[in-house]
């Protein structure tokens, strides 16, 4: 009986300290991530894992595999002498990024034209004026995260299993590009009217324009990235 207690509390020792270790995985991840898409940690810059360590309050296991989740995201490059850099961005990339994130966002934006609720619709609507407001007072870092959370309901009320595993795969590249400090405030306007645009097509549930005005809205975004800030 004893045995079987010593054994008991030995399991739960295990699983608590598996917990500890993914969850410090993770917020190392989340935190590491938040710096290479804002700009923070621009491209070309050399992570190094001692600096990262004493950064995040961590011992090198944690690091070392958030540094290869973000690799295989496409956000940090782990080169043959075992250093580390941030990605570059690169136009022909974001061009092949661009093309593909487009095509999966309208496939949402479709299915979920047959899907989505009075209520969820409601819910974005009240998203978009949130979003309106904060272009009206120029508050882009929160502009961009309501832009992104509308984005992200829209995959999750398409209820596609397979498109969101895609889609989540491939966002934090093109959060990265489209939060560099190049958008003019025309552009920034213009994209404020088209995500009008698409919000009357989901209202109305016509998913093919839905699916049409999204693929430009994607496309126009890329015409303005600064061609002379992108390495070819």
């Amino acid at each position: 009986m004893a045995r079987r207690r010593v054994t008991q509390q030995g399991s739960e020792v295990e699983q608590a300290d598996g917990l500890r270790k993914g969850y410090r995985h993770a917020d190392t991840v989340r935190r590491l991530r938040e710096q290479i898409v804002s700009g923070e940690l621009p491209p070309g810059s050399r992570l190094r894992e001692v600096e990262l360590c004493e950064s995040f309050g961590v011992s090198r296991t944690p690091v070392r595999e958030a540094l290869r989740t973000l690799a295989a995201e496409g956000l940090v490059d782990l080169l043959p002498n075992r250093s580390v850099v941030v990605s570059e961005l690169r136009l022909p990339d974001l061009v092949d990024l661009f093309t593909v994130f487009a095509s999966i966002e309208a496939l949402a934006g479709e299915l979920a034209c047959a899907k989505v609720t009075d209520r969820e619709i409601t819910e974005i609507g009240a998203s978009l004026s949130t979003m309106i407001d904060r272009h009206a007072k120029k508050q882009r870092s929160a502009y961009l995260r309501i832009n992104q959370e509308i984005h992200r309901r829209t995959v999750e009320i398409a209820d596609n299993p397979v498109l969101t595993s895609v889609w989540q795969s491939l966002v934090p590249r093109v959060q990265r590009a489209r939060a560099m400090p190049n958008l003019d405030r025309e552009r920034w306007t213009a994209a404020l009217f088209e995500h009008s645009k698409m919000f009357t097509a989901l209202q109305a549930r016509d998913g093919p324009l839905l699916a049409r005005l999204t693929r430009e809205h994607f496309m126009n975004a890329l015409k303005v990235l600064p061609r002379s800030a992108l390495p070819e």
